[in-house]
Formats: structure tokens, sequence, C-alpha cells
């Protein structure tokens, strides 16, 4: 797919591509990634890296050959790790003149607005000093209910943050391989499938996570964003330059339709509600097609507890999640007036400043 040099980039590198063996960086490929970067800022893009790594280094410092099972291990791993990770990117940075920034994030960083604003602007601070941000998740505090859970997810969701246009994930793959068909790279996915969701795998390796299971997952998230997404080998020589010239070996995913505004983008995809709101079968093509508010008619019940002000998930009357926004009233409110029409519910809340449920602009459907 041959493109123009984009204005914006976030370049994910796993913890193969960086490595030759735990605990041993490649030195080597690491300070060519780094010349390929500098080509790219050279010609007007802007680059921001995900970085793994931190934990596979630590393990070869501790002289560990398997990943600990027990948390506090693995961010105490983390914790050795990221600095010599940090070290190692400014090494290859360095002949060619360029600072590195390291930003460490849990996934509460990017739900809650404030701090996910604040993530924003300072990305964009260090763009606009010509630094290049290397993001890893903080594997050293986040616990399970803070993490992103892989970087092939964090990439995604800081193209969604940066407005990047393209996502490359680099790794061991060269690609998304057709393993129950012809055996080949997929070059183009104009749509993430069941078909091409089940030609994924998980990965074996000891300190890698996720593997094309994850990165498929990254690629959906990304292209809803209308971010495309490249997946190649870390290991092909100018790869970069190849892939955005159209005749690098790889996965080109398509980006799907408009890109969503940036409210929408984060309610979309930068929260994990545990409360809910079910509404009937009229109320799922008055969301989903024509873009309405949800009335406390369509409501038919809730799932868990959550305030006036909370993010909840929509739910059809199958359970499926079909959208996310923000809740005008509490779970208690919702149960009192869920199938009453608008002119009951305003007497009941003369001051409220919305009479919808979820009004339509702090709801976005999935």
């Amino acid at each position: 797919m041959k493109t123009s040099a984009p204005r914006r980039v976030v370049i994910k590198l796993g913890t193969g591509v960086l490595t030759s063996g735990i605990g041993q960086l490649d030195t080597i490929r690491i300070a060519a990634i780094a010349a390929e970067i500098a080509a790219l800022r050279l010609a007007g893009t802007e680059v921001i890296v995900v970085s793994s790594g931190a934990v596979g280094l630590g393990m070869g410092r501790l002289g560990l050959k398997k990943k600990p099972s027990e948390l506090s291990r693995k961010q105490a791993c983390a914790a050795i790790g990221q600095s010599l990770l940090m070290q190692t990117w400014q090494s290859g940075f360095e002949p060619h003149g360029l600072t590195v920034a390291q930003v460490l994030l849990t996934h509460e960083d990017l739900r809650a607005r404030s701090r996910y604003l604040g993530v924003k602007e300072t990305l964009e601070k260090l763009i606009d000093y010509g630094a290049i941000p290397v993001i890893n998740e903080n594997d050293t505090v986040s616990a399970a209910e803070i993490k992103f859970g892989d970087n092939d997810t964090l990439s995604a969701m800081v193209a969604s943050l940066v407005d990047a246009q393209h996502l490359v994930i680099l790794s061991t793959a060269p690609g998304l391989i057709d393993m129950k068909g012809t055996g080949l790279i997929v070059p183009v996915v104009e749509k993430i499938t069941p078909d091409i969701e089940a030609m994924a795998g998980g990965t074996t390796s000891e300190t890698a996570t996720g593997g094309m299971i994850s990165k498929i997952s990254a690629a959906k998230l990304a292209t809803k964003s209308g971010c495309g997404v490249f997946i190649a080998s870390g290991a092909e020589p100018l790869i970069l330059a190849r892939l955005f010239s159209g005749r690098g070996p790889g996965t080109f995913f398509v980006p799907s339709g408009l890109p969503m505004e940036s409210k929408k983008r984060w309610l979309a995809y930068f929260q994990r509600p545990a409360s809910g709101i079910r509404i009937n079968a009229c109320a799922v093509p008055v969301l989903r097609d024509q873009g309405r508010s949800l009335l406390a008619i369509g409501v038919t019940g809730v799932t868990g507890g959550f305030a006036s002000g909370d993010i909840v998930n929509i739910l059809d009357p199958d359970g499926n999640i079909i959208a996310r926004g923000v809740a005008a009233y509490s779970d208690t409110e919702v149960k009192a007036i869920g199938g009453k029409a608008s002119e009951q519910v305003k007497p009941l809340y003369p001051n409220r400043r919305h009479l919808e449920v979820v009004h339509r602009d702090n709801l976005v459907v999935l």
C-alpha cells in the first residue's frame, strides 16, 4: 500500500525485537531502529515510541530464566530493567542529536479524564521540544485493576490519544499469517472480521505478552479511532521506510470510517465500567442508528451501582454492550424512572439539567 510521509506515528517495539535473549539487549538493532526513526523525523514525521523490554531486562540482570509469577517480583524486575532500557534508547538516539523522554503510564492515567488530558498535553509538549517520548507501562506499580494488559493495547491507546495517523507494531511476527489458508502474510485487512481474528495466536515467549491476539485487538481499537495499523517484523532492515513507501513486508489494517472526536474516543476505549444500564429492544436502533439520547422510557434496569456523572455501559436485551456513556442519574434514580415517559420524569427531578438518562453528547456507540 502506497502512503505518503505521515504527520505523526506511534511505533511499538516488542521485547523480542529489542533483545537477543532474556536480559540481553540487541544494541545493534536498537541503534538501527533509532536511525530509522531519526530519518522519519528529518522527513517531518513526529514519532512516539512505545517500548517493551523492562521486565525482560530486569530478569536478565537478576539471572532469572522464567518470568516470576509473583506480582511484586515482576514489579522488581521492571524497576531494575526500566533504567537499562532508557539508557539504551538514549545511546541509540545520541548520534542523531535526539533526546528521549521517559513516560510511564497505567490504565488509570488514561481512564480519568483530567489525567488523560494531562498526559496528552505532556506528550504534545515533548514533541514540541523535539524529544522522542519513549512510553512503557508502569509495571513497577501496576496491579491488575490498573494494567493495560500488554503494550500492544497501550500503543493503540496512545495512538488514539495523540491522533496519530499510523501505528506500527514491530515484533518477531512478520505480519498476520493465514495459517489455515495460504500460509502467507495477509498484506491488507480492510475490516477485522471473526475470520481475521481466528488467524491470531498467542505467545509462548518467557518475556513477551499477548502475541498476535493482542495485536489484532490493538488494531481493532486503533482503526476505529481512524488510525492505520502496520504489523511487521522488527528484524527487517529499513522496515519503517519500506512500510511507509508501500514496499514493506507486513500487514496493513485500514482505518475504519471517520475518526471519533477526542471525548468520544476517551469514553469508548479508555474506560472499564463495571456497572450498566439495560435497555429494551426499541431503544437499541434509537441509539445505534439514529444517534439519539437514551431516555428513561427505553430503560429496563441496571447492573451494579453508580452515581450521577459515572461512566456506564449500555446493554441490549441480551446483555451485550452496545454503547457507553455518562449517566445523568444514579442507579437508584434510574431504577425509579425506568420505563417512564419524559413528561413523567420531569416533575420528579425538576432541577436536573437533562431529562435524558444518558445525553447523546456523552454517549458513544461501540
